[in-house]
């Protein structure tokens, strides 16, 4: 960058912070929507039969798996934005190495590189 962030030097600092900005309000917005009360207010229950109960108990945990998924990303966003407000911006989070600019584009709430955000993810 123009300024002298680490990574990407042809991204500019104010379209990645916009990014940012829109991409953190999309994730809140999606986490709002999760954490809303349901209108259906049943007796949840796994039993031997297949239900609305249980349909309702698998719709919720796959909600709140969501929910934590929305979290992480949510982490992501606000480090990236630190990230450019100190000037490491694209550098690595874990290893120190510089993330590849084709991985920022894609995803500019990147905070490490390909191999380490792998390593984490198993």
């Amino acid at each position: 960058m123009a300024d002298g962030t680490a990574g990407a030097p042809e991204m500019d600092v104010d379209d990645v912070r916009a990014a940012l900005e829109a991409k953190a309000a999309d994730v809140g917005a999606q986490m709002e929507e999760l954490s809303a009360p349901t209108a259906e207010a049943g007796g949840i229950s796994f039993g031997k039969r297949v239900g609305d109960g249980t349909s309702l108990a698998v719709e919720r945990l796959s909600q709140v798996a969501a929910y934590g998924r929305l979290q992480r990303l949510l982490e992501d966003v606000r480090r990236a934005e630190q990230k450019l407000d100190d000037g490491t911006y694209g550098t690595c989070d874990s290893c120190g190495r510089p993330i590849a600019p084709a991985r920022l584009e894609a995803l500019p709430w990147a905070v490490e590189c390909v191999e380490c955000a792998g390593a984490r993810r198993r």
